[in-house]
């Protein structure tokens, strides 16, 4: 428990990471010690450890080197210690005044050096960030320059420091040999090194000059868009969270891709815009305000929001269009029913629950306002029916996250998860966690849980026959992690700034469709196989996908949240926690996805029946439920969710056009911005 607390304020993962920490404290510490005894070797190996565990925590546990950064031990910082160090150590081995003065300004010229390249750095990026980053539009004729090269952009301070690395080290050879050759070649090289690489970034910073203004780069994207004429867009914005929201864009990318309308993505922060999956849209990311208000959308007609944030204000004041909250899953959570989706013209739910939810929010949205278009993410989920059970029962245990504040606070980590894991481990049952990807942002409890399950399922699968285990995973990661980085390539993850990515943008061809599904199928292939059938599996990544754990899944333990409404789908078995111990009649009757669901408390007492409906398809008492919720929460089969959210598009924006048109007849009239 100690550990894991310490692991927790460091924030680094492990013990190995944590043995890295006390490596580089230890290093650290020692450099004074040896430098005033003095102590040539000790000082020398200490420098040597505190150098290599630097690196090696920069890339194992990049939250912990930001966390030495918030307490003022910057990498510059530590660089600057280790070098009054070894100028200490000099001075305690008699080094002469020449030696000493000649150190000191190769030295206070390097770090000036490291100033100046950083401001040059600083200026180049400036000037290379657009208002507007663009995916599958050509935007060849921008005249955006391209990046300076990787090794002198990409990571400079930690390249630029290391160029000390001769000066020290012809010091040390110096001081052990007597001889001040080494450390006069030592400092050569070290100041040579920094104002080549000084002068090499100016040359860029004058080919940076030749940038596009930003009045040019948003005309040459009307322009494109001119060209594309969208008709239909889905808004995202989630400020610094984008990365971990993101979900809620790309479940809806396949579904735009199959409507007859154009459709436009349009997101608002650059976050957002680098981790979108694969589409075949255009994407214009505009983070500004002032550059939304620029964007000429003159047939745009409809526009999707799959999340309700602030700044949808901004798209909001287009009064052309249609304006549609879609959301991100339908849930008992008060985000599926918030008065806020009052401001849309209509609110997109998939089945009746979602319209009877909204109807108990009393005077604030009307029914008309709402439409039932169905769940289209979920029509490649494995029913039931065509699921075959492994050797032991798959359980995903895929609780959602603390929330924005404790009223909105639905996981039952916190309460119950690490009790629940223990008793499922007891059953000899297999464990599929996948946590929600805010998990412990808020609450320090629950980031506590999560790590204590992990361990928990961790030491379990050691004593699962884990040598031969390990080995099956360790062999298919690097296939894993080819494919990976093919679907990067695929999905328009190109390398350099946005400004790099924009001048690269271009249409999109009709190649890698069917090989971007074809390498996500490989990917699930092998993942699943790697880890046998009996090994417990956490997922906190991109892949696998929630509903491919879905498809292994046997069972679903969840909490109130969307994932319970989608896995509806599948009339597989599934319980939601209870972990206020209503009663059952209660609880149902506060939360619509209950109707089909087993309740387990908080004890976890009840697990061992709920798991007969598993091992036992017979003794499935909620089967018939689970029948009638789907179609209540999801709605009909037919016609498919697809062709009912593709015709809800098109009669809305058939009303906008016409509304439009009444509108243009009757003259222009002045439209007011939220």
């Amino acid at each position: 428990m100690t550990l894991r607390w310490l692991c927790g304020v460091l924030r680094v993962r492990g013990k190995t990471d944590l043995f890295l920490v006390l490596l580089l404290a230890a290093g650290f510490a020692a450099l004074p010690v040896f430098a005033l005894l003095p102590s040539l070797w000790g000082f020398a190996a200490a420098s040597a450890v505190s150098y290599v565990a630097d690196e090696v925590l920069h890339a194992r546990s990049p939250s912990f080197v930001r966390r030495l950064a918030a307490l003022q031990l910057t990498r510059t910082m530590r660089f600057t210690v280790r070098t009054v160090m070894l100028l200490a150590l000099a001075d305690r081995m008699n080094a002469s005044d020449a030696v000493l003065v000649t150190a000191l300004a190769v030295f206070s010229a390097h770090f000036a050096l490291v100033t100046l390249y950083t401001a040059v750095h600083h200026a180049i990026r400036r000037r290379r960030t657009l208002p507007v980053v663009v995916r599958n539009l050509d935007m060849s004729g921008a005249g955006i320059p391209a990046a300076p090269p990787a090794f002198l952009y990409r990571r400079f301070l930690r390249k630029l420091l290391h160029l000390d690395l001769p000066a020290h080290a012809g010091l040390l050879v110096a001081l052990a040999a007597g001889a001040w050759q080494p450390a006069g070649a030592g400092f050569a090289l070290t100041a040579g090194l920094s104002a080549a690489a000084v002068l090499a970034l100016l040359a860029q910073l004058r080919q940076a000059r030749r940038m596009p203004s930003p009045d040019q780069v948003i005309a040459e994207v009307n322009r494109q868009l001119a060209g594309y004429r969208p008709e239909v867009a889905l808004y995202f914005s989630f400020a610094s969270v984008s990365r971990d929201f993101m979900y809620q864009v790309n479940m809806w990318i396949e579904t735009l891709e199959r409507l007859d309308r154009r459709p436009l993505i349009i997101l608002r922060e650059r976050a957002s815009f680098r981790y979108l999956s694969r589409t075949r849209l255009p994407v214009v990311c505009v983070p500004k305000a002032d550059d939304v208000a620029q964007l000429e959308l003159p047939e745009l007609r409809v526009v999707l929001y799959p999340g309700n944030a602030g700044k949808n204000v901004h798209m909001l004041r287009v009064a052309e269009a249609k304006h549609v909250f879609i959301g991100h899953g339908d849930s008992d959570k008060l985000a599926s029913s918030n008065r806020v989706s009052k401001v849309y013209d209509e609110i997109w739910v998939a089945g009746r629950a979602g319209r009877d939810r909204y109807q108990r929010v009393r005077h604030a949205i009307s029914d008309k306002a709402i439409v039932e278009v169905g769940r289209p993410q979920l029509s490649s989920i494995r029913l039931h029916a065509d699921h075959v059970p492994g050797p032991l029962p798959v359980v995903l245990y895929a609780p959602t996250w603390e929330g924005w504040s404790d009223d909105d606070c639905h996981t039952s980590l916190i309460p119950m998860g690490v009790t629940l894991v223990e008793k499922l481990l007891a059953e000899n049952v297999r464990v599929v966690y996948k946590p929600h990807p805010l998990t412990g942002k808020r609450s320090r409890a629950a980031a506590e849980a999560d790590r204590a399950v992990r361990e928990l399922l961790r030491a379990d699968n050691e004593r699962r026959d884990a040598e031969r285990a390990q080995a099956s995973v360790a062999a298919a990661k690097p296939r894993l992690a080819e494919i990976q980085a093919r679907l990067g390539e695929l999905a328009g993850r190109l390398g350099g700034d946005d400004a790099e990515r924009t001048r690269e943008a271009r249409l999109p061809g009709p190649d890698g469709e069917a090989e971007w599904h074809e390498l996500r199928a490989e990917w699930h292939r092998i993942f699943w196989e790697s880890r046998g059938p009996v090994r417990h599996n956490v997922v906190v990544g991109q892949l696998p996908t929630l509903y491919e754990c879905f498809d292994q899944a046997d069972l679903l333990i969840s909490d109130v949240s969307s994932v319970v409404a989608d896995f509806v789908a599948s009339l597989k078995p599934y319980v939601l926690t209870n972990a206020d111990d209503l009663p059952d009649a209660e609880f149902r009757a506060a939360y619509t996805t209950a109707g089909g669901a087993y309740l387990l408390d908080r004890d976890c007492a009840r697990l061992p029946e709920i798991l007969r409906s598993v091992r036992d398809p017979r003794h499935d008492p909620m089967a018939a439920e689970r029948r009638v919720l789907k179609e209540y929460v999801l709605g009909p089969d037919r016609p498919t969710s697809t062709e009912r959210f593709n015709a809800a598009v098109n009669a809305l924006a058939g009303r906008a056009a016409a509304e439009h048109e009444e509108w243009r007849g009757d003259g222009p009239r002045v439209a007011v911005g939220l």
